[in-house]
């Protein structure tokens, strides 16, 4: 067995307290190398006259990527502590890696050797809020998508969808549109609302916030926004809303203050200002979100930036009842900063949601101390690169998404954010080239998934639009012009994810065979199991599966050994 790929280490996503009584532990493989691997363990005080008093027990292969397998096991510790290695076999070779390195055999003289979890503390155990798992998030942006109220309708605003949308054109968009039309979303199926930014702002994004404690006067009055937040709630739908921390908005009062008195603005240490005068051109002289001059970095090292800001995420949260924040820009942000956040919202609704905006390996910011989760574009680009644009086969895909579930713990995968595309993306129907069938897949692919999903608004009636600002058109309300087809497959398959809670978070995800552009996988716990069989290729295709005795057919094609181009089978063990 190859040594250098065999790894462990006693802590983040290799071992870890699922609950306050389980211990999950996790070994990485070179893969195919070992033909069984199982743990050794005992608790570091429990010695006899015999020795030290250690028990064997087998781990279960839980999947395989491009280069490694990995191994897994849920263990409930009698007395909270853990010394720990593990034993693999292949063929007549056997290898212990414990701690201090490899052996020919388990050495037993001292606990030392082993891998340590000193005590399961409860405290210490990750907590997602327990309601987010089950819910179904739907983006929206204020601006697009509806305008029930025209008396605030800023200054230029064009009618209702009458052009392309713009970087700088208003339609209207406002809090009274989106009470307007709850029933749509309740009828969709629709339990959770994230809404892009909804402060004061010059732009149409509103990411610019000029003032975090005031809403921005085209969306509504803050009697409004309470309404708002009140319908979602009494029709089961929570409400989370985009904070922008990282940076402000050109025309925030205290980076106004420091373009007007420069050196002399008691606000001079609110931001990351490198020089004296200050400059936006050719590139500004002070810490911006990338080089975007109109939205200087703040300094949230400075107590006086974090006091404001701890203010604000405790003020939307007491005064209008909202249920979480997603942070954008997340990962810029110092680590200190995010863990008084979360102290700080945590502490006036302990179940309040905290989603942070990160694209890349986010275990350092998920430890149970900052966010409950992150956004898991890992699983978006893996899901459009094989339905959407055909560029990876079935078994890249099942490998990317095993190295997805292993990146962290199970109790984070829970709450990971999915989704298929946003205001910063073209529209899904867009990327499968408005191959409507495709689509279909990608939410079945989504929904079936562990996480909790995020529909963008107007993808469930087949919406289309290329890259920002192209993505942002105006929703669709006349319903001879929506694709209510879509709509009731993505409706069919939230009540599905609904009925049967193996689909979204209670079941194990292992995939079956992955054999060109066929996939199969199954979703299962001790009591349920469904079994997914999809085609995402152009044609026809056979699929070597066996539909085991005792499942019955629930949605989609029936299966006979074949399935049509981007067609797709579900079958649930009774």
């Amino acid at each position: 067995m190859l040594k250098e790929a065999i790894y462990h280490r006693a802590g983040n996503n290799y071992a870890y307290a699922y609950d306050e009584k389980t211990l999950h532990i996790r070994l990485r493989t070179k893969k195919g190398d070992a033909d069984s691997v199982s743990l050794i363990h005992g608790d570091p005080y429990d010695w006899t006259k015999e020795g030290w008093q250690t028990a064997r027990a087998s781990m279960t292969l839980s999947g395989t990527d491009e280069y490694f397998d990995y191994y897994f096991i849920a263990i409930q510790p009698p007395y909270r502590r853990l010394r720990y290695g593990f034993e693999l076999k292949s063929g007549e070779e056997t290898l212990i890696y414990t701690e201090k390195g490899f052996y020919e055999e388990a050495p037993f003289d001292d606990t030392a050797y082993y891998f340590c979890f000193p005590f399961l503390n409860a405290i210490d155990v990750f907590r997602a809020p327990s309601w987010v798992k089950d819910t179904v998030w739907y983006q929206i942006f204020p601006e697009r998508f509806a305008n029930g109220d025209k008396s605030n309708d800023p200054e230029g605003a064009r009618p209702w969808a009458s052009e392309e949308p713009k970087p700088n054109n208003f339609f209207g968009g406002d809090f009274q549109g989106v009470i307007d039309h709850i029933d749509h979303l309740k009828k969709l199926g629709v339990t959770g609302i994230y809404f892009t930014p909804i402060f004061e702002a010059k732009s149409n994004h509103k990411y610019d916030t000029i003032d975090y404690l005031e809403i921005d006067p085209q969306f509504g009055d803050k009697e409004t926004f309470k309404k708002l937040v009140k319908v979602c709630h009494e029709n089961g739908i929570k409400v989370m809303l985009d904070a922008v921390f990282n940076h402000s908005g050109y025309y925030f009062e205290p980076f106004q203050d420091v373009l007007r008195n420069q050196e002399n603005s008691i606000y001079k240490n609110w931001f990351h200002l490198r020089e004296f005068p200050i400059q936006t051109e050719p590139r500004p002289n002070y810490d911006t979100f990338a080089f975007e001059k109109s939205m200087p970095k703040l300094n949230t090292e400075n107590p006086e930036v974090r006091e404001y800001l701890l203010k604000v995420a405790r003020y939307w949260v007491e005064e209008f009842d909202i249920d979480g924040w997603r942070l954008d820009v997340a990962n810029e942000v110092d680590h200190s900063f995010w863990r008084e956040f979360r102290t700080a919202v945590k502490s006036v609704k302990p179940e309040a949601y905290i989603l942070g905006e990160i694209w890349h390996d986010s275990i350092s910011w998920l430890q149970g101390d900052q966010f409950d989760a992150v956004m898991n574009y890992p699983f978006t680009n893996a899901a459009l690169d094989f339905v959407a644009k055909e560029s990876i086969d079935a078994k890249v895909f099942a490998e990317k998404m095993t190295s997805v579930l292993h990146m962290y713990p199970e109790n984070v995968n829970e709450a990971a954010f999915n989704l298929l595309g946003s205001h910063d993306t073209k529209r899904v129907l867009t990327f499968c080239e408005e191959n409507k069938d495709k689509m279909k897949l990608l939410f079945l692919l989504m929904l079936t998934f562990k996480g909790t999903p995020c529909i963008y608004y107007g993808d469930e009636i087949g919406m289309t639009g290329g890259n920002d600002p192209g993505c942002r058109k105006c929703m669709e309300w006349d319903e001879s012009k929506q694709d209510l087809d879509l709509f009731g497959h993505i409706q069919s398959l939230l009540s599905l994810r609904k009925e049967h809670k193996v689909l979204a978070n209670e079941g194990e995800m292992k995939f079956i065979s992955a054999v060109g552009q066929s996939l199969v996988y199954e979703r299962s716990t001790d009591e349920d199991s469904v079994l997914i069989i999809l085609n995402a290729g152009e044609k026809e295709t056979e699929i070597s599966v066996e539909i085991p005795e005792g499942y019955i057919h629930l949605f989609g094609s029936s299966f006979e050994g074949s399935l049509p181009a981007y067609g797709f089978s579900l079958y649930q063990k009774k």
